[in-house]
C-alpha cells in the first residue's frame, strides 16, 4: 500500500472503524417522553433533572457487539420504562444476543464487528491493503471499505490458473464462480510476495453447490527461495459445503512450522467433488490477527451483569457451560496461571509499535507490528497486558462468585458439568493477577500504571487515565496505589514529562483527559502520521471519552470520598445544561472557541460523546452504583450507601430487580425499601458486613438501619 493510501486512512479513520456509521445512532438530546422522577435528592432538582435526561437520551441498545458488554448491560437493564425501547425490550434482546455471541470450538469469544478484512471473528482493521499483504475481491459485497483504502472489484483474472474447473463466470454481485470437471480441482493465484508477519492467516470467503458431503479442501503455499508446491507447506481446512451460502474460512498459517518464509504464492485443493459442483470465491486474502484479547473478559462481565439484573436462571442453564469454556480458553491461550498477567500470544500482538523513530526523527513503519488488542484500537496495547489483566482480575472474581451461588443452591439446577471451576482457585488466581500485576505495570517513577509491557521489556505509560481508574473501580490497585493515581489525576500531583499536567488534565470539562502525555510515535502502522494531529485533537492521545468520567467518578468516590465524586459530577452537570441549552453535542462543539472537536460518524476528532460512543450512559449510573451502593445478585442485592455530607437523602425510583420493582431511599441512617411485586424465588437485601442476612425482599416496604 503506497504513503498516500496509509496517510488517508491516517486522517479519516480515528479511533473505531469509520463504518460503524452503518450501526450509528446520532444521539441529539432532543425531546423524548417526560419520565417520572428517577433519581431524588432535596434540594438538587435541577441536577437531578440533568441525570434523568441524560439516561433517558442514551439509554439505546446498541450494536450487537462484544466490545460494549462490559458497560451496555449494566446501564441500561435495570431503569424500569415502558419508554421505547422499553426494559422489557432490551433485557430480552440482551438475553439472544449473549446467548447467540458466536463462540468458537477453543472458546474465543468473536469481537462480532462489521465485515472487515482481518480476522472475521476479530477487529474489522488493520485490513490487508494497509498491511502490505495480498487479496483478491471477485465481489466486495457486503464491504464498507472502497478504493480509497485499496479495496477494488476484479475486473479479469489474469495470473490465476485452473486445473480441474471451468469458468462460469465473474459477477461483481456474487464473485468468480467454477465448476468442477472432475474430482479434483486445483485454484492457483498470481504470484505474491507476502511478508509472514503480515499474513498470521489466509482467510477464503466462498459458497458451493453440489459439492456433497465429502469435499475436502486443502491451501498449499509457495516460498520465497523454494519453487513449486510441497507436501510440506499444506493446511486442510473446511470446505465450503453444499448449501450455496457464503461462508468464512481461516487458515492458521501461523501455527505451520513451514510458513515462516515469504509467500510467493497459494493454491486452494478441491477433492472429492460431486460431478458438476460448484464453487463462488468471492475473495481470498492474507489477513492481520485482528482478535482482541478483552472479548472473552467483556462477555463474562455482560452475562454476569444479566443474569445479576434479570434473575434468568434458565439463561444460566442454557449459557453457563459457554461462559465456562470462554474462561478456560482465556486461562489456557494467555496463560494466567503460569504467567499471572495477561501474555497476549498472537503475531503482531506483542505490544511493541508499528512506528520506528530513528533520533534524527525519522520515522519508519513496521508492518504487521503494534496491532491492538481493545477499545483504544490505534495502540498497541499487547505484550503483557495491564489493561487485560484488569480485565480479566475482575472476570474472575465474578466468575468465582457465580460458581459459589450455584453450589449454594441446587435448587436451581444449573449444570455442575462438563466445566467447572472452585470459586477459591478463581480468587487465588485473581489474586495472583492483582500481585504480579502491581510487579509489572506499576510505574514507580510516575507513581501509576503503565498500559502494558511489549516483547522488549519496556512498559508503555502515556498517562492512561483510563487503565489507571479503571484499576480502581474493579479493586485491582490497592489503597497506596489508588491515592497515588488519584493525586496525579486530580492534578495535586505532577508528573515530570506529561503534556498535561494539573487543572489541564479536565481541559475539556466533562471528564479527564485519556492520556496526559503526547504520544507520536507508539501505535499500529496504519495510524501513520500522529505527529500532524496537535495533542487533544485525537481521541487517544490528549483527547477525552464521555463515558469513562464514570470510571474517573466511582475511583474519586472510593479514594477521595462522596463529597469530591459529588463536586466534580456537579460540574460535569453544569456541562451538561449548556450542551442541552445549546440544543445537543453537535451544536454545542460547533461553536468552536476552543471547545475541541468530535469524533465520530466517520470524521476524526479529538472528543467521543456520540455517534458510536454509546457507552456515554455510563455516568448516570455513578448514581445507582455509587452513592447509592447498589449491587444486584442472584439471591437478592446489596446496597451499600455512600451519600455526600450536603445530601440529606437519596432516592432512586423504579428500579427492576429480577421480577419486581424497587424504589430505595437512602439517608445516613436509614435504608426504605418499597418494593411492588412478590419475587418469584426468595430474594434477601443484604447490607456492609451482613452477608447472612435474614431480610427478605416481598411486597412492601422494607425498613433497615444502617450502621454509622
Amino acid at each position: 500500500m503506497n504513503p498516500t493510501k496509509e496517510n488517508q486512512y491516517q486522517r479519516g479513520v480515528p479511533f473505531h472503524c469509520r463504518h460503524l456509521v452503518l450501526l450509528l445512532l446520532l444521539l441529539t438530546l432532543a425531546p423524548r417522553p417526560v419520565l417520572a422522577a428517577r433519581f431524588e435528592v432535596p434540594g438538587l432538582e435541577s441536577e437531578m433533572k440533568h441525570l434523568e435526561h441524560w439516561l433517558d437520551s442514551h439509554r439505546v441498545t446498541g450494536p450487537d457487539t462484544t466490545l460494549w458488554d462490559p458497560w451496555l448491560p449494566m446501564s441500561v437493564l435495570w431503569p424500569e420504562t415502558t419508554n421505547a425501547p422499553s426494559t422489557s425490550d432490551l433485557r430480552a434482546t440482551y438475553r439472544g444476543r449473549l446467548l447467540s455471541r458466536r463462540i468458537d470450538e477453543e472458546g474465543y469469544v468473536s469481537s462480532q464487528q462489521h465485515e472487515g478484512l482481518g480476522h472475521r471473528e476479530g477487529w474489522p482493521f488493520p485490513l490487508w491493503t494497509q498491511s502490505r499483504g495480498a487479496g483478491w475481491h471477485f465481489s466486495t459485497a457486503g464491504l464498507p471499505y472502497g478504493p480509497e483504502l485499496g479495496v477494488r472489484p476484479a475486473t479479469n483474472t489474469a495470473g490465476w490458473t485452473l486445473e480441474g474447473f471451468e469458468v462460469v463466470g465473474l459477477d461483481p454481485s456474487r464473485g468468480w464462480t467454477l465448476r468442477a470437471t472432475g474430482r479434483r480441482g486445483m485454484i492457483t493465484t498470481p504470484e505474491v510476495e507476502v511478508d509472514p508477519l503480515v499474513a498470521p492467516f489466509l482467510r477464503v470467503r466462498w459458497a458451493g453447490t453440489r459439492l456433497g458431503d465429502h469435499a475436502r479442501a486443502t491451501l498449499a503455499w509457495q516460498v520465497a527461495g523454494e519453487p513449486g508446491f510441497s507436501p510440506r507447506r499444506q493446511m486442510a481446512f473446511a470446505a465450503p459445503g453444499p448449501a450455496g451460502a457464503f461462508v468464512d474460512a481461516h487458515v492458521p498459517l501461523h501455527r505451520h512450522p513451514e510458513a515462516r518464509q515469504t509467500f510467493t504464492r497459494f493454491q486452494i485443493l478441491l477433492e472429492d467433488l460431486e460431478p458438476r459442483a460448484e464453487i463462488t470465491l468471492q475473495r481470498l486474502f492474507t489477513a492481520v490477527d485482528t482478535r482482541h484479547n478483552i472479548n472473552n473478559a467483556a462477555y463474562l462481565q455482560a452475562c454476569d451483569d444479566y443474569v445479576r439484573w434479570s434473575g434468568d436462571l434458565e439463561f444460566l442453564r442454557t449459557n453457563l457451560q459457554r461462559m465456562r469454556l470462554a474462561l478456560a480458553w482465556a486461562i489456557r491461550e494467555f496463560q494466567l496461571a503460569e504467567k499471572q498477567v495477561v501474555l497476549t500470544p498472537w503475531v503482531g500482538h506483542d505490544g511493541r509499535s508499528g512506528h520506528l523513530v530513528a533520533p534524527d526523527g525519522k520515522r519508519t513503519l513496521r508492518h504487521g507490528v503494534g496491532v491492538g488488542n481493545n477499545y483504544w484500537d490505534l495502540l498497541p496495547f499487547g505484550g503483557e497486558d495491564g489493561l487485560a489483566t484488569i480485565y480479566y482480575f475482575d472476570a474472575l472474581r465474578r466468575m468465582a462468585s457465580l460458581e459459589r451461588q450455584v453450589a449454594l443452591h441446587p435448587e436451581w439446577n444449573l449444570p455442575a458439568g462438563p466445566l467447572r471451576f472452585e470459586p477459591a482457585e478463581l480468587v487465588e488466581l485473581s489474586r495472583d493477577l492483582q500481585t504480579r500485576g502491581h510487579e509489572r505495570f506499576w510505574n514507580e517513577s510516575t507513581g501509576r500504571f503503565g498500559g502494558w509491557r511489549d516483547s522488549e521489556g519496556t512498559l508503555h505509560d502515556y498517562g492512561f487515565t483510563f487503565v489507571n481508574n479503571e484499576a480502581i473501580y474493579f479493586g485491582f490497585a490497592d489503597p497506596d496505589r489508588a491515592r497515588s493515581v488519584r493525586s496525579w489525576i486530580d492534578g495535586t500531583r505532577t508528573v515530570a514529562g506529561d503534556t498535561s499536567v494539573g487543572a489541564d488534565i479536565f481541559h475539556w470539562r466533562f471528564g479527564p483527559r485519556a492520556t496526559t502525555r503526547r504520544n507520536v510515535d507508539c501505535y499500529f502502522w496504519g495510524w501513520s502520521d500522529p505527529a500532524s494531529l496537535a495533542f487533544g485533537a485525537q481521541v487517544q492521545d490528549g483527547g477525552a471519552v464521555l463515558g469513562f468520567s464514570f470510571h474517573d467518578l466511582m475511583a474519586r468516590l472510593e479514594v477521595n470520598g462522596p463529597d469530591d465524586a459529588w463536586k466534580r459530577l456537579r460540574e460535569i452537570l453544569a456541562w451538561y445544561a449548556e450542551v442541552r441549552e445549546a440544543g445537543g453535542y453537535r451544536q454545542y462543539y460547533a461553536a468552536g472557541a476552543g471547545r475541541g472537536t468530535l469524533q465520530g460518524g466517520g470524521t476524526a476528532g479529538g472528543l467521543g460523546l456520540d455517534a458510536e460512543f454509546f457507552e456515554s450512559v455510563l455516568v448516570p449510573q455513578s448514581v445507582i452504583y455509587g452513592f447509592l451502593g447498589f449491587r444486584p445478585r442472584l439471591d437478592g442485592c446489596l446496597i451499600a450507601p455512600r451519600l455526600p455530607g450536603t445530601w440529606p437523602s437519596l432516592t432512586v425510583r423504579d428500579i427492576r430487580l429480577h421480577d419486581v420493582l424497587l424504589d430505595v431511599t437512602a439517608t445516613p441512617a436509614l435504608l426504605r425499601v418499597t418494593v411492588r411485586g412478590q419475587p418469584s424465588r426468595p430474594l434477601r437485601l443484604f447490607t456492609p458486613g451482613n452477608e447472612q442476612s435474614k431480610v427478605e425482599i416481598h411486597d412492601g416496604t422494607i425498613e433497615v438501619r444502617l450502621a454509622p
